[in-house]
């Protein structure tokens, strides 16, 4: 199954940017899982989805919460092994 990867770069660890990004994408819809890496950036992979929904969630994630500094946001399409039931965070 195809899926999509971003890795978010800036200052977006310890600010409540994997939650914010979960509540974002459980309004919208999307199903997948966002989590912290030990580079200091953080993966958000979700499934596709409709093109406006997509769209919207992106724009939100390079604004994030009150605290977080978006950098750069790097996508790209990847093979999921599993389906996703739901948006959550992983550890």
């Amino acid at each position: 199954m195809k899926g999509v990867r971003l890795i978010i770069k800036g200052r977006v660890q310890g600010v409540g940017y994997r939650y914010f990004v979960m509540r974002e994408a459980q309004k919208l819809g999307i199903e997948g899982y966002v989590r912290n890496l030990p580079n200091g950036s953080v993966e958000v992979v979700y499934l596709p989805c409709d093109p406006k929904a997509e769209q919207f969630f992106l724009q939100s994630l390079k604004k994030g919460p009150f605290f977080a500094r978006v950098d750069s946001i790097e996508k790209s399409e990847i093979t999921l092994p599993d389906e996703f039931s739901g948006f959550e965070i992983r550890y």
